[in-house]
Parts: structure tokens; C-alpha cells; sequence
């Protein structure tokens, strides 16, 4: 009977905690319907720019599933690449193959390398036993925009799982510290003083940022020092993005667990804050996602991140190529700041 008892009283507690239930039951539907619809996203073909190459080969190209897109001319390549969005050029041009590729995804720039060399190889022998020796025996030569032949998919996922790290513990630290603030009775005594919402607010995210700057800046420092990850740009622009990712984290963590009566509920909030931000922030491409789902990843400050993180860290980029990223993030940072201070209405009203 006292088994029985408290095997009833833990169902009441599940009934009556409507949060822990929808975590249990509904999370994990939405999670792995999000897995599904970024899985089987429709396959993107490769965009190949040709130049001075036979029509017979753009159609064999065509023929193996590549987009191909034909100049007469290209006096900058990497501009021409970067300007038309194309995954790579294939030029004919003083007797010799050269194939510049714009490794913006090491596997991809790899298969699209192999088909491209593959094509050109069963051309080349198809005019050679018709006794034609127009084109060239010699490998392709290949050259790269970002990275090189020996860049691999971390190098390209790396600055992506710094920018996550960073974000995930800020949220994480912050939003529990503040919780404890709240269940020991701390912020209610604040709340009883003459301070206002807005100070208590700053007060907080200048206490948890000071800690939250540390921990970036060891994250930053170990990934680049000690792990070797691949750093193009300059390692004060990589702080200063962790720094505003972490701002935001801060806030956010800070604002849900305004709504959290327990660590336990805190931590409910991962899979939907957090989780879903995992899959757009670039790990896996977008491109080839329903339009909706593209627009979904553009509310999502880790995808600004990411791309900011990436521009710097594998591209080269400066700040100023990043700008629209770093705006991105100002933005919400500030954003939650200011819902920061309304939700603390619900402790008091000024």
C-alpha cells in the first residue's frame, strides 16, 4: 500500500507539472521532426562556372548533375566565385585545365572535384580514340579560395562548435545563478529596496558578463593555441564575436529563468532554446532547406554566430565583410535586455 501510495503521488506531481510532461512527450516530437525536414532537404546541385571549354563537355557536365554556368571571359576568378556564388570555375586556357574551387564545404568542393576530373578524363578519351588530341592529357590543376587540399569538414564545423560552446554555458551558468538568486530570496529582497528593474538587470549582466568574458576568452585562446584550429583572420575579431554570442546567451539564459521555479526547469529549456539553434547554425547546410525553414534559421542568433565566426576563422574575412552578423547579434542581445526588465514585473511593480 505505501508503494502503491507513492507511486500515485509522483503521478500527481508528473499531471500537475504541465512543462515536465510537454518535455517528456512533445520535445522530442518536435526535435526529431526538425531532424527530418533538415535531413531530407532537397539535394542542391554544384555551380560550376566554364570557360573556353568544348560545348560537348558543359553538356557532359550537365550530364552529371552539374549546374553549369558558361563566361567568355573571367579576368578575376576568386571575384567571379565569390560574386556569382559558384562552388567552382573550370578553365581551358593555354592548353591546360585549371579547376579553382571555393571550398566553402571541404566534401562538397571534394565530390564536385572528383566528378568535374572524372567527366573531363571520359571526354578527353572519347576525343583521343577519335584521334583527336585537341585537349590535354595532364591532371587538372586545382586550386583553392578558401582552405586547400589537406582542409578537411571540422576545419569548416570548428568555429562553428566554439561560437556553440560559448553560448550553451553562458546560457546555462547564467540562467541557474540568477534562478538561485531567486529561490534564496536574494532578488526578493532587492525588489523591497528603492532599486529599479533596469538596474537590478544591468547589475546582473555586467556580475555574470564579467565571468562569462573569462570563460570566452580561455575557450577562444584553447581552441586556437592548443587545439590548432584554423584561424585566417584576426583572433581579437574571434573574441570580440564570442563576446557578443555570449551577451546574448547571458541575456536569454537570464530571461527564461525569470519562468523557471527550479534548475530542473531551467534545463527543460535546452531543447527548445538551445537544440534547435544546433541544426542552423550552418552544421548542416541550408541551401537546399524549404524557404520557411531558411527563414526559421534568421531568428536564431547562433546562426549569425556561426557565420560571422566562420567568415573570420576559416575565410579571412575582416569586420567589416561580417558587419550584417555583428548587428544581428547587438540586436538581440538588446532585445532581451529590454524583456529582461519587463519580466521582472511579475516580482514587483514600479
Amino acid at each position: 500500500m505505501r508503494t502503491a501510495a507513492l507511486i500515485k503521488r509522483i503521478f500527481q506531481e508528473m499531471f500537475r507539472d504541465k512543462r515536465t510532461l510537454a518535455l517528456l512527450f512533445v520535445a522530442p516530437l518536435l526535435i526529431l521532426s526538425l531532424m527530418y525536414l533538415l535531413f531530407n532537404s532537397d539535394t542542391i546541385n554544384p555551380k560550376l562556372g566554364v570557360t573556353g571549354a568544348d560545348h560537348q563537355l558543359v553538356e557532359a557536365l550537365e550530364k552529371a548533375d552539374i549546374h553549369t554556368v558558361h563566361y567568355k571571359r573571367i579576368t578575376n576568378t576568386k571575384n567571379t566565385i565569390k560574386g556569382d556564388d559558384l562552388d567552382a570555375i573550370l578553365q581551358y586556357k593555354d592548353s591546360h585545365w585549371k579547376l579553382t574551387l571555393q571550398n566553402n564545404d571541404p566534401t562538397a568542393a571534394k565530390a564536385l572535384q572528383m566528378k568535374v576530373q572524372q567527366t573531363v578524363s571520359q571526354f578527353q578519351s572519347a576525343l583521343m580514340n577519335k584521334g583527336n588530341a585537341g585537349l590535354p592529357k595532364e591532371n587538372i590543376k586545382t586550386a583553392y579560395i578558401y582552405g586547400n587540399s589537406d582542409t578537411d569538414f571540422f576545419d569548416v564545423l570548428s568555429p562553428t562548435l566554439v561560437g556553440f560552446f560559448v553560448f550553451f554555458f553562458v546560457f546555462l551558468i547564467s540562467g541557474i545563478g540568477l534562478l538561485k538568486e531567486r529561490t534564496s530570496g536574494t532578488l526578493e529582497r532587492l525588489m523591497s529596496t528603492p532599486i529599479r528593474r533596469w538596474e537590478i538587470v544591468m547589475a546582473y549582466l555586467v556580475g555574470f558578463g564579467t565571468f562569462a568574458v573569462i570563460q570566452t576568452v580561455i575557450v577562444v585562446l584553447y581552441a586556437i593555441n592548443i587545439l590548432d584550429m584554423v584561424l585566417e583572420g584576426s583572433i581579437w575579431s574571434v573574441i570580440l564575436i564570442n563576446l557578443l554570442l555570449a551577451l546574448v546567451a547571458l541575456s536569454l539564459g537570464i530571461l527564461l529563468s525569470s519562468f523557471a521555479a527550479s534548475e530542473f526547469q531551467m534545463v527543460q529549456f535546452i531543447p527548445i532554446a538551445v537544440v534547435p539553434q544546433i541544426f542552423f547554425s550552418g552544421i548542416i547546410p541550408l541551401n537546399g532547406l524549404a524557404d520557411w525553414l531558411q527563414a526559421v534559421a534568421k531568428v536564431m542568433p547562433l546562426y549569425y554566430a556561426a557565420d560571422a565566426l566562420k567568415g573570420i576563422m576559416y575565410k579571412g574575412m575582416e569586420l567589416s565583410d561580417i558587419s550584417g552578423d555583428l548587428i544581428a547579434l547587438v540586436l538581440f542581445a538588446s532585445f532581451f535586455t529590454v524583456l529582461n526588465v519587463f519580466a521582472l514585473k511579475k516580482y514587483r511593480k514600479l
